[in-house]
């Protein structure tokens, strides 16, 4: 029976080709990703695009799985990704990662700059005692260093073969001029008592007395505090030789190391305060007066800006730490600007998230300028009206594929 029954199955077969048609079964059409994702998911929830690695990592799945650590990847729902430049978070999220924004707008950008700086010798006020004849410093009036002295006061006293020649040519030619009626030979000694820095109440002491005087009291050239003295009783030194340094300190220098970062903001008349940490509640008001054209301390990456100022109690002693704070003011217009919490700074490259409501997010590149009064210049990237958000920027990050989203704004910026 069952032989007969196959044969009538194959004879319906053959008669159904001879009639021209015939039966095939069908190739099932390929599954793409977000085809076999969304398939798992039944009518009326929501639907899934794909699974993201759990750690970040560009690897994505079609189907649930685990890493290489048993963490399971993570769910990105087709509602979680509008477009390739937008993230999507759920309201619920927005309102527990307490999501802020703020319009974008003209904002006066001003901000202050600070460095530490030190007090030093007003280099102009600095002065050299020397010689300019070879001798000996038969006594010595100012014995110490940090001694105060006045100008024209004696230092030493200065005992030199060569003056004494030159002291006795001036005598012979006063002798001569009383024969012949000729100052020419006059002139000629006085000069040479000039050129060995002879001063002149000197001169007019041995044109008046008509003796060769041994020794000479040698004066201080200018007031103020003895900083170096390479000199004792007694010594035989060389013309040209160092004897002491003298530096007037009623008025100082404050040289501050500025940034490289914030040096473009400083400017030659820029208000600075300066407050001295041996004086801390006596601050000192004063401007810019110079910038120095090179990096004197390339190892720190700073600039050195120059303050003067006055010192008529002696208190600013060179040396002394000073706390800087410039005040290069505020911009003439108005700028186009978002609060400095706004951005993030990936290291390659500056983004805000734009709010598009709904819980809809776009980051953004962005070109920033000047940063002041915590706010950010923004030179490209938003205009006036946009929605920034202002804080929880990072658990927007967390909380969603932040990470695709700025791929595929990389994707579109790379596009013609």
């Amino acid at each position: 029976m069952k032989r007969l029954n196959v044969l009538a199955l194959l004879a319906a077969g053959i008669l159904g080709a001879a009639a021209g048609s015939y039966w095939y079964v069908s190739r099932p059409e390929p599954v793409t990703m977000q085809a076999a994702a969304e398939e798992t998911a039944p009518e009326g929830e929501r639907k899934i695009r794909y699974y993201r690695n759990p750690m970040g990592l560009p690897d994505t799945s079609p189907v649930p799985k685990k890493d290489s650590m048993g963490m399971d990847y993570i769910p990105v729902y087709a509602d979680e990704m509008d477009d390739a430049g937008t993230v999507s978070i759920s309201p619920g999220k927005v309102q527990r990662s307490g999501v802020k924004t703020e319009t974008v707008g003209k904002k006066t950008i001003s901000r202050t700059v600070r460095a530490t700086g030190t007090v030093e010798h007003d280099e102009s006020t600095l002065w050299i005692v020397t010689v300019r004849s070879d001798g000996y410093i038969e006594d010595l009036f100012v014995d110490k260093t940090g001694e105060h002295v006045k100008a024209g006061e004696p230092m030493f006293r200065f005992y030199s073969p060569q003056i004494q020649l030159a002291q006795v040519d001036l005598l012979v030619s006063l002798r001569s001029q009383g024969r012949t009626g000729s100052n020419r030979d006059v002139e000629g000694a006085i000069q040479k008592l000039r050129n060995l820095d002879v001063p002149q109440e000197r001169i007019d002491e041995v044109l008046k007395t008509k003796e060769n005087l041994r020794t000479l009291d040698w004066r201080a050239p200018a007031s103020g505090h003895v900083i170096e003295k390479n000199v004792i009783k007694g010594q035989f030194v060389e013309a040209g030789e160092e004897l002491f340094r003298i530096a007037d300190n009623s008025n100082v220098w404050v040289v501050a190391e500025v940034a490289e970062a914030d040096i473009a903001d400083i400017k030659v008349g820029t208000p600075v305060t300066v407050t001295l940490r041996a004086f801390p509640n006596a601050p000192h008001e004063g401007q810019v007066t110079f910038i120095y054209p090179h990096m004197r301390k390339r190892e720190t990456r700073t600039v050195s800006v120059r303050i003067e100022l006055p010192n008529p109690d002696g208190s600013m002693t060179p040396g002394m730490y000073a706390d800087v704070v410039f005040q290069p003011g505020a911009k003439a217009d108005p700028v186009t600007a978002v609060p400095a919490s706004a951005v993030l700074d990936s290291g390659t490259r500056k983004v805000v998230l734009i709010a598009k409501g709904e819980g809809r997010f776009e980051p953004r590149a962005v070109k920033l300028g000047r940063t002041g009064s915590s706010y950010v210049e923004v030179l490209d990237g938003v205009q006036d009206g946009d929605e920034v958000v202002t804080s929880a920027t990072f658990l927007i990050d967390s909380e969603s594929n932040l990470k695709a989203a700025l791929q595929g704004l990389e994707h579109r910026d790379a596009m013609p």
